[in-house]
């Protein structure tokens, strides 16, 4: 029992006077601080970024729906311009300028529209030898 209580007291005596001096406990201190710092620093650039992100979303989104508004005052001015509505009077109404002469032509017959669908030559597809050939030697 006398030794468990010399160990105890040989324990406090070496923890007093050398871990928790003046040096350590300060530097302890420091570093506690330094990592909290640290972490808040870290932290705030996350959030910063984040927010800058969210900021070049909205910037863009933004200039995507002025560009869409722009687009539409110009649709809008055209569709009441006065050559849309004489295109749509003759798409429409059928209707026709001063000194025209309206020409309504019958509907292509089958033929008539079966004629020119096949026309396209039939090419030779070359292999890749070929293809090399032609490079090197053309």
């Amino acid at each position: 029992m006398q030794k468990i209580k010399t160990k105890l007291r040989q324990l406090r005596y070496r923890a007093k006077n050398e871990l928790f001096t003046l040096q350590h406990v300060v530097t302890i201190a420091l570093a506690i601080v330094f990592v909290w710092w640290t972490a808040s620093a870290i932290n705030a650039l996350n959030r910063n970024w984040t927010l800058q992100q969210r900021l070049g979303e909205r910037q863009v989104e933004k200039m995507r729906l002025e560009l869409e508004v722009d687009t539409l005052k110009l649709e809008q001015e055209y569709l009441q311009s006065e050559e849309y509505q004489e295109y749509m009077a003759r798409v429409k109404q059928n209707r026709m300028a001063e000194g025209e002469t309206m020409v309504i032509l019958p509907k292509n017959s089958e033929e008539a529209k079966n004629k020119y669908k096949n026309t396209a030559p039939e090419t030779h597809k070359k292999s890749n030898f070929e293809l090399w050939l032609d490079f090197w030697f053309s």
